[in-house]
């Protein structure tokens, strides 16, 4: 092994987009207001319900664990948590009724489209 080989330095690329997640290079000028928080996920995709319903059980479970432990300001926190996903997983289900009804709403308007065009003789 050659230790005393010196290297090549290479510089880095110069990247002043460095906080960027749009991929945009445009100045921030006003007219464009970057938020910072459009494509963060603490937990991962809440989109899927069965990950929002194990998150929900995992902070009533740190609820229950805060409550034995007896720090009550913990357990609030927890609870909050766990109320906050449980709305949310109420709202994806809504979401998925509502996806479900109007799918169901445009099939059978195409099957009364069909029996308008081809009537059964």
């Amino acid at each position: 092994m050659n230790n005393n080989r010196r290297r090549n330095f290479r510089p880095r690329q110069q990247k002043n987009n460095f906080r960027r997640r749009n991929g945009s290079i445009s100045s921030n000028n006003g007219s464009a207001f970057n938020n910072g928080n459009l494509n963060f996920n603490r937990n991962g995709s809440m989109t899927n319900p069965h990950n929002v319903e194990k998150t929900m059980q995992k902070f009533q479970q740190l609820a229950k664990d805060a409550q034995s432990s007896g720090d009550p300001v913990l357990v609030e926190n927890y609870l909050q948590h766990a109320d906050h996903y449980s709305r949310r997983l109420a709202e994806l289900n809504e979401r998925k009724d509502n996806l479900n009804n109007d799918s169901k709403n445009k099939s059978e308007e195409v099957k009364e489209i069909d029996n308008l065009k081809n009537p059964a003789k």
